[in-house]
Order: C-alpha cells, then structure tokens, then sequence
C-alpha cells in the first residue's frame, strides 16, 4: 500500500535515509541525521503542499519518495527535484517504480511541469528505473562528488509532465 506519510512513519524514514547515507553512493551526505532533521524535512514538505509518500506493509515503511523545489528561484516553479527510497531488504520487488507512479501523478495534480532526477553516474538500477518511467538524460557532470573516497559523477535526467502544455499566463 502506498500512503502519505504521517509524522509516526519518520523514524522509519530516517531509518532508511540513513542506510542509504551510510551504505551507498544515492545520497551524498556522509553523516546519519537524527529524527529531528527528519521532522524539520517534513515540516518544509507540508508547508510546500509537498508529498511524501510511504510504501507499507505489515505496518512497516518499506520505502518512501517526495519531491521538492529543484532550485529556490521563481522561473523554476513548475520542476521539482524528487527522492526515492527502498529499504535495503526490499529493493528489486518493484516498490520503486510504484512510488515513482505516486509521485509523478501527484507532481501533475499539483500543476509540475518537469520532474528532475539527480543519481549517481554508477547507479544504473536507478538510471534504468527512471528510463522505463520516460525520463530521458539531460546532462552528465564528472566528478562533481566525493563519497567513500572517490570521485562521483553526477547524471541528470527529467521527465516532461505535461507534454505539449503551455506557460501559464502571469
């Protein structure tokens, strides 16, 4: 089932934010956040209108995804910059391409027009995940990371929402 989250579902969240500080290259942060950092993230999220969305089962989050502004200025408005997490024990199962359905129906109900994927060059799960969701790449940025002692390279990808739709009138 996938849901909105409540703030009962964060220490979860955290949870798998966390293992995916610790363990992989999909986020670059290299140190855990505690549920205060979590509570704050989805307060902003509230605030925005934004969702974030919980994939359950046996009353446990399994995985979760949001989105948020992709940059903080008034003419990128309608694009967002989304997340999608898997909990370790729970990836392959298909959770990941359902939360990206969830989301990018809930980025079109909220008026997006473009949805952004920032992953890790060497991430080609993600990558492909994304691909079978219609994003296309859009740029590549070598190097531009460090984690684990290495260099990491950036690929941007972005799905078109509403193709063909014009700009709103100001």
């Amino acid at each position: 089932m996938i849901r909105d989250a409540t703030e009962q579902d964060l220490a979860q969240i955290r949870d798998i934010y966390n293992d995916a500080v610790l363990n992989t290259t999909a986020i670059w942060n290299e140190q855990p956040v505690d549920l205060a950092n979590r509570q704050a993230w989805f307060n902003a999220r509230q605030s925005q209108a934004y969702p974030i969305l919980v994939a359950i089962e046996n009353d446990e989050v399994t995985g979760y995804a949001s989105f948020g502004d992709w940059r903080p200025f008034e003419g990128f408005r309608y694009s967002v910059e989304h997340s999608v997490y898997v909990r370790n024990d729970q990836r392959g199962k298909g959770l990941g391409p359902r939360l990206m359905e969830a989301l990018i129906e809930r980025a079109r109900a909220c008026g997006k027009h473009v949805m952004v994927a920032a992953i890790e060059s060497g991430n080609q799960a993600s990558i492909r995940l994304h691909e079978r969701q219609g994003f296309i790449t859009t740029g590549q940025m070598p190097q531009v990371g460090i984690k684990f002692g290495r260099w990491l390279d950036l690929t941007f990808m972005q799905l078109t929402l509403n193709p063909g739709a014009q700009p709103p009138k100001e």
